[in-house]
């Protein structure tokens, strides 16, 4: 495609990689322009049966990570006087499934980070949104059973799960110019499911 890419493994929980893929990021291209918070996992089941390391691990890695890789690049996009972020939130962080208690949590953190931090940096012409996917045709959701996969299609009103693409459209338009008058926003992309 023409395009340069830097593959870079970190694990977003930790606050020392995050800062370094930043600093490797702007060592290999000479600028920052913009960051997708988009790592996430999931522990789901009753909270009777959640122990701490199921709630530990969702909101270091769905929330805690969020923190991290925005706290590398910040001063950046503060010298710059420009940037873009998009965070991953999710439609259970506004409308929770039972059995989410912790992903539920730290996907709500994410829209909280999102609406404060965006009013925090607006001044600096740094612009701060997030999408909330309901479900999507990822490997997160082919984990699920036929049976719960039909009774999640009956609640949807568009009646079928979104695609990573549909998703994508919305965060490379939140990422564009022509969203330039956008902040501290957070889209569902849901097929309707939060109506």
């Amino acid at each position: 495609m023409g395009r340069l890419a830097l593959p870079v493994q970190i694990d977003v929980r930790d606050f020392d990689g995050a800062r370094l893929l930043i600093e490797r990021v702007k060592e290999r291209f000479g600028r920052l322009d913009m960051l997708i918070n988009n790592a996430g996992i999931t522990r789901d089941k009753s909270f009777i049966m959640m122990d701490r390391e199921d709630w530990i691990s969702v909101i270091d890695t769905d929330l805690t990570g969020v923190f991290n890789t925005t706290k590398a690049c910040i001063i950046t996009f503060l010298k710059q006087r420009n940037g873009n972020i998009v965070n991953i939130s999710s439609v259970s962080g506004i409308h929770p499934l039972p059995g989410q208690v912790n992903y539920a949590a730290a996907k709500a953190g994410v829209i909280g980070f999102t609406k404060s931090l965006a009013k925090e940096v607006a001044p600096y012409n740094i612009r701060v949104n997030a999408v909330a996917p309901g479900f999507i045709e990822t490997d997160m959701t082919s984990k699920l059973t036929d049976k719960y996969r039909s009774k999640l299609i009956g609640i949807i009103p568009v009646g079928r799960f979104g695609t990573p693409n549909e998703v994508a459209r919305v965060v490379c338009f939140l990422l564009s110019d022509e969203s330039r008058y956008i902040t501290g926003e957070v889209i569902q992309i849901d097929g309707g499911l939060g109506i």
